[in-house]
């Protein structure tokens, strides 16, 4: 243990690099908690639309959007959050669930709704991709999609 100071100083830049990979993993397991976002398992999204009338807002683009969603989702790709972010604020009283393909993106988008003064603001966890591993459905859009 009387070592350890004198170990630092004479490899001080390992000791850096140990401490930023530290850093940047303690952020990738719980950056999401300090968004203020919270996320939602599958079963937990589906129980938030049915019982208190989540809005499920897919921020993917329109092609994927059409080749399958979830059932009564709202389309916005996230591109697009911006300008229509105006089209949602019928929304600010209701559950918003924001899901992309793996989360990425609806985490932005969450941040970003959250300063628009959105309240009850959630992310699927795992985007699409859990979505997809529990079995849930899909639809597919034959025709035209809609956008929110």
């Amino acid at each position: 243990m009387e070592n350890i100071p004198e170990f630092i100083a004479n490899h001080l830049f390992l000791f850096s690099l140990m401490i930023g990979i530290l850093a940047l993993l303690l952020w990738n397991f719980f950056g999401h908690s300090f968004s203020g976002v919270a996320e939602l398992t599958p079963m937990e999204a589906t129980r938030k639309m049915n019982h208190e009338k989540a809005i499920m807002l897919d921020m993917r683009p329109v092609k994927d959007f059409a080749e399958g969603h979830i059932l009564n989702s709202l389309n916005i790709p996230v591109e697009k959050l911006s300008e229509q972010q105006n089209d949602l604020t019928k929304y600010k009283d209701r559950p918003l669930i924001l899901c992309c393909r793996i989360e990425t993106d609806s985490m932005r988008a969450a941040r970003f709704l959250k300063q628009q003064g959105f309240d009850q603001l959630y992310c699927l966890k795992g985007g699409l991709q859990t979505w997809r591993s529990a079995s849930l459905p899909l639809i597919r859009d034959e025709t035209k999609e809609e956008t929110a």
